[in-house]
This record gives C-alpha cells, sequence and structure tokens, in this order.
C-alpha cells in the first residue's frame, strides 16, 4: 500500500445477486450492470492495482474482503444502450471480521465515508485512512496487499 497513486474503492453487492463467496469460488469478476452516472464514473476512474473493499447489502450490511482492479473500464458487455462501462476485480482476502454498517456509522474515523453520506450509490471512492480503518477494524487476516 506504499504506491502514491494507489486508491481505493468500496463496491456494494446484494448477497442474493453475487456473494463474496461466488466471487471466490471465480476468482475474478466483470462489475456489470452498473446504470448510474455518478457509479459509472467512479468506475471509469478506477485503476489497475487499485484496491476494492466488498460490501454486503441488504442483509447483514458490512464489509467483508478485499479485491483488486485487474482491468480497467471498458464497454459493459450486458449494456444493450448508453455508455455504461465496467471493470475486472480479484478477490484478495475475507477480513476476519465483517465491518458492520452500524460499526462504520459510529466510528469517529469513519464519518465523512461515502457510504455514510451517498448511502444508495454502489461504486464510491474511499479515502486511504478509511480503507486503512477498516481493514483495522476487520482484523485482516493478510496485510500483505
Amino acid at each position: 500500500m506504499n504506491n502514491p497513486s494507489q486508491r481505493y474503492w468500496l463496491v456494494k453487492q446484494e448477497p442474493a445477486a453475487y456473494s463474496w463467496e461466488t466471487f471466490i469460488r471465480d476468482q475474478q469478476t466483470e462489475w456489470t450492470g452498473v446504470r448510474n452516472f455518478q457509479a459509472r464514473n467512479n468506475l471509469r476512474a478506477m485503476h489497475q492495482g487499485d484496491y476494492v473493499l466488498f460490501y454486503q447489502s441488504v442483509t447483514n450490511p458490512a464489509v467483508i474482503g478485499v479485491a483488486e482492479v485487474m482491468k480497467e473500464a471498458y464497454s459493459d458487455p450486458t449494456a444493450t444502450e448508453g455508455d455504461w462501462v465496467s471493470v475486472v476485480l480479484k478477490p484478495c482476502y475475507a477480513l476476519k471480521y465483517p465491518v458492520s454498517l452500524a460499526s462504520i456509522k459510529t466510528d469517529s474515523a469513519l464519518s465523512n465515508m461515502a457510504l455514510i453520506k451517498q448511502s444508495r450509490l454502489s461504486v464510491m471512492p474511499v479515502a486511504e485512512k478509511e480503507f486503512l480503518r477498516i481493514i483495522d477494524l476487520g482484523s485482516a487476516l493478510d496485510h500483505s496487499i
């Protein structure tokens, strides 16, 4: 995490639509289907090697893992019209302890996170200090990224 151009992100997914377990089994995935302009612009800003917090929404909302951007934005193959993009993500590791939305909301170091301020956005930037705090709270199994 010593790359000065490193950026950090959070993506949301409902476990019923695409779970962390499925992501691990697949070993990588195209992050398709984003149909919000701000989220699309965030996908476009991702660079290969950026780290991404995987947040499961709806049921037990929490950050549960870390992924890496493997391929930068390209035309979303699921889009039938419009200027939508996808990226390819690869799972890195699960957090030992999921970091719940309730924990995030009560942690003063995370009070400015987009997850709290723009709760409906599915792809959002995360400040480095927020990323590191989430990793710390989740007592990551492996800090070697």
